[in-house]
């Protein structure tokens, strides 16, 4: 422990024999840098912020505006001039609430969907503890460690299921789910 404290007293007076050697420019120029990096975090957040409007914006057009146009016209796919071609196709979402969450695993599990919830078991441990924790699974309860435990269903997982359910004609309870049906506008360019 003596060490460290000498160690960290030796850094502590190469760091002031640091500071006092910078003469005014090299604080303006520390100044500057230090502003730049300011500056183009603003910009960075700026951009990331007209990006995710960007993104809203193109996602009403391809999931709404450009849908209902073509259904209007009673159409599903429309060529453009340069070859590109516009198709609607079904998109499928679904996220269940954290209130819903019980409700919707039981209604899974009753109605024979039970493996599309995953299960993690884990159990936190300290320093040098790692052969520990390779014999946890085999030894948790008997160790007196208290596990934690986490179900979910992966998003995309959810989501098959809930394309697939539709797709069948099945019915189930889409506002437990949290499940919509929506349409998408896709535009592959001409060659």
């Amino acid at each position: 422990m003596k060490d460290l404290a000498y160690e960290m007293e030796a850094d502590a007076g190469s760091v002031a024999s640091a500071v006092e050697s910078i003469d005014g420019s090299g604080l303006r120029s520390i100044a500057e840098i230090a502003r730049a990096v300011r500056d183009k975090e603003a910009q960075v957040n700026q951009l990331e912020q007209t990006l995710k409007a960007e993104k809203k914006a193109l996602l009403k057009l391809t999931d709404e505006d450009l849908p209902a146009m073509l259904q209007e016209i009673g159409l599903n796919s429309f060529e453009l001039d340069d070859g590109s071609k516009i198709e609607v196709r079904p998109t499928y979402g679904a996220h269940i609430k954290i209130d819903n969450r019980e409700q919707a695993f039981e209604w899974l599990r009753v109605n024979d969907f039970g493996d599309l919830i995953k299960n993690t078991v884990s159990c936190d441990f300290g320093r040098g503890e790692d052969e520990m924790a390779s014999n946890f699974c085999d030894f948790a309860e008997q160790q007196g460690f208290l596990a934690k435990q986490k179900t979910e269903i992966h998003p995309s997982t959810l989501k098959a299921w809930v394309r697939e359910r539709v797709e069948n004609g099945e019915e189930f309870p889409m506002d437990l789910f949290g499940a919509f049906i929506g349409q998408r506008a896709t535009i592959k360019r001409g060659k």
